[in-house]
């Protein structure tokens, strides 16, 4: 998911004969969980399965051992290791509004230079963005996260509805598990997908997840200050999700020419008004399939996107799968 070309040097480089080196950068606070992907995808020989090769390195600061979350980040290596490993993943940062720490940011941008696959999981694309390596290329991280990061690294393409995304040399994923994903479409640049494909089996994951983290994000309305004079009309057209409404009916409603009511929402919402009510349907699209039983139909009509057929065109626009897939993964218990 998220796979686009570019130069793949994944492959063993040579620098450590007969293994691939894989540093994974903790830093303080890094959250276990982000920091055992690597090392279980990565560092674990399996019964009935070939040795992949990697050789994996935790990897701390200068200063000794950090906390993870209540776990202390063994390990014998430093970040000195990232200058001659064969790959670097930076982990989540526990602190996004923080700036990240300068030693890390250094060691992976000479990584980089010296030639190591770089990758980040989740947050960790603010490390690789403060690095440089980011600039001018798409990227994506926690879709928490977007608005943070586009406001601090505006020179980067960032597409936060994607799993990951895989320029061969510099790959970011999105929030917590999609790290799975990243790290096993590198086992399978390394060694194909038929034994990527039977790794993933071992960790009881699936080999390829449709869509992307978009199925994840929460769209709230946009915060009152951002709203300016829209709010009650943005109310009013949540309440009325069902009617067939026009721009022309929106500007009635809201005593303002077109124009002009085009012109507010590009200031407060940041969209179309058209863009934003077919959003506020999907959003209803979704809660209905994930609470009630109704026939596709049934919840196409009640969002108003008219039959199935144009609920799925637009829910798979904006969530990336289609409603029958999204409501199999979202269904709660007992409905």
């Amino acid at each position: 998911m998220g796979k686009s070309a570019g130069r793949n040097t994944g492959k063993h480089t040579g620098k450590h004969p007969g293994k691939h080196v894989v540093a994974v950068a903790v830093a303080e606070g890094a959250p276990i969980f982000e920091i055992s992907i690597p090392v279980e995808v990565f560092g674990r020989i399996r019964p009935g399965m070939p040795d992949l090769g990697y050789d994996v390195r935790v990897c701390n600061p200068e200063s000794g051992t950090v906390d993870s979350g209540g776990f202390t980040a063994l390990g014998a290596d430093t970040y000195a290791t990232l200058a001659t490993a064969d790959t670097v993943i930076v982990p989540a940062v526990p602190d996004v509004m923080a700036e990240p720490p300068a030693d890390l940011v250094a060691a992976v941008r000479q990584a980089h230079a010296n030639g190591a696959r770089v990758a980040s999981l989740c947050s960790g694309a603010f490390v690789l963005a403060a690095a440089g390596l980011l600039d001018g290329r798409r990227a994506t991280t926690h879709w928490l996260y977007a608005q943070e990061f586009q406001a601090r690294f505006p020179a980067v393409d960032l597409d936060p509805a994607v799993l990951y995304i895989d320029h061969g040399d510099v790959l970011t994923s999105a929030g917590t598990t999609a790290g799975i994903d990243l790290c096993l479409a590198m086992v399978a640049a390394d060694h194909g997908a038929d034994l990527a494909n039977t790794l993933a089996r071992r960790l009881v994951a699936p080999t390829h997840r449709s869509g992307g983290q978009a199925q994840y994000v929460e769209t709230p309305a946009p915060p009152p200050d951002r709203q300016d004079s829209l709010g009650p009309l943005l109310d009013w057209m949540r309440t009325h999700l069902s009617e067939p409404l026009s721009v022309a009916d929106l500007a009635r409603q809201a005593n303002v020419a077109e124009r002009t009511l085009i012109r507010r929402f590009h200031t407060a919402v940041g969209t179309t008004p058209g863009r934003w009510l077919t959003e506020q349907r999907v959003l209803h699209a979704r809660r209905l399939l994930e609470t009630t039983d109704l026939p596709v139909e049934r919840v196409a009509s009640a969002a108003g996107l008219g039959g199935a057929a144009n609920l799925r065109h637009h829910f798979t626009e904006v969530v990336g799968v289609a409603p029958s897939d999204y409501r199999r993964t979202f269904r709660r218990p007992g409905v």
